[in-house]
């Protein structure tokens, strides 16, 4: 599968997911988002924003729990909770925000 992005194919595996982490832009996101019917809004990306934040500094997308309390730490518990998490990323927060920001399926996620 792939994203046709201003010209470029981007690789994804068959669940959307990206074959080259470094293959991620803003533009990306957006398409695969667009893709699932999500309209990007500033709560989105904050959430995007911090779990790149998070692959970066410890090489592992989070599963959802980890996410949930690592959010909450960071952004205050109105965000770090599972309801606010699923209200943006109903597929499933772990699985549908690390796609859109372009990393891995996180493990443990079905």
């Amino acid at each position: 599968m792939a994203l046709e992005i201003d010209g470029k194919n981007i690789a994804t595996d068959e669940e959307g997911y990206l074959e080259n982490l470094n293959d991620w832009s803003k533009e990306v996101a957006e398409a695969m988002a667009i893709s699932e019917d999500v309209n990007l809004t500033d709560e989105h990306w904050e959430i995007i924003n911090f779990l790149r934040e998070y692959y970066e500094e410890y090489q592992i997308a989070p599963a959802v729990r980890v996410l949930t309390k690592a959010v909450g730490k960071r952004l205050g518990a109105d965000k770090g909770n599972s309801k606010y998490l699923y209200s943006l990323f109903p597929y499933g927060p772990g699985k549908q925000a690390c796609k859109y920001a372009g990393l891995p399926k996180p493990t443990g996620c079905v």
